[in-house]
């Protein structure tokens, strides 16, 4: 178990990584546990969610899986609890999982836009809030919210994932400020285009494609694993006293002009 120096370990840390069974939340749940954590991945397939512990505990690592609806209050709540009973703490919790959905504005149900909210934002806040009352009693911990570039920064067909991002950049301020007495650090990661499976249609249209890598000054996509140092970092005793912070990862898309 390769850990690099202590600024770094996170040995004996517990982590739940919220939409960890693929993309970005497996890449920083993977890092995690590269650097001594023990990761509790979720989605909402078992059977995915089973193959990603699979992969992480045949390396080695300390991974389990915990199968349930981000947005399924009670079940995430009977999750955390699960999580205090096997391993006492809770160190850190990455909220990653999220949704998209492409519709003009003038044509976007208002039930596919709750539905994105509910999931993208809401979730969070829920999350965060039933991750930090079990920190606070055990010294504090990290919370890391997935945001994204889009937000202050926007494009069409995506109103509901700009809206529910940039609050989430908002509510991670709000919490780092409240929960920092009770030494409960709150940041976020803003990714720019990840070549993820979520993005597998845009990354397959060539002029959508063209596009990205002409406007991101590094040139191309991201990689997910490219997001797992980000999280480390943030989780890290390297990070001790960051708070409050968005961390872009983004090529420097986002400050392009």
């Amino acid at each position: 178990m390769p850990i690099t120096t202590a600024l770094f370990d996170l040995t004996g840390r517990t982590i739940l990584i919220t939409g960890a069974s693929r993309g970005i939340g497996f890449a920083m749940a993977k890092a995690c546990a590269e650097h001594g954590a023990r990761v509790v991945l979720n989605g909402r397939d078992p059977a995915t969610l089973a193959e990603k512990v699979k992969e992480l505990t045949a390396a080695g690592h300390d991974a389990e899986g915990e199968a349930f609806d981000v947005t399924d209050e009670a079940a995430a709540i009977a999750a955390l609890d699960r999580i205090g009973s096997r391993h006492g703490t809770l160190y850190g919790l990455i909220a990653n999982a999220g949704v998209q959905h492409r519709v003009p504005v003038l044509d976007f149900p208002t039930d596919d836009f709750r539905r994105v909210v509910e999931t993208n934002l809401t979730s969070c806040f829920m999350l965060g809030r039933e991750a930090a009352k079990r920190m606070v009693p055990n010294g504090g911990g990290s919370i890391i919210n997935t945001v994204s570039m889009l937000g202050s920064i926007t494009r069409p067909t995506v109103p509901a994932y700009i809206a529910a991002k940039e609050g989430l950049r908002a509510l991670t301020r709000a919490m780092a400020v409240e929960l920092g007495g009770r030494a409960v650090r709150v940041n976020a990661i803003a990714p720019g285009y990840v070549a993820t499976e979520m993005n597998t249609a845009l990354i397959e249209n060539k002029e959508f494609n063209s596009w990205v890598e002409g406007r991101t000054p590094l040139g191309r996509w991201a990689q997910p694993d490219e997001l797992g140092g980000a999280a480390v970092f943030l989780m890290s005793p390297a990070a001790n006293f960051v708070s409050g912070h968005i961390l872009s990862v983004d090529g420097a898309m986002s400050v392009a002009v």
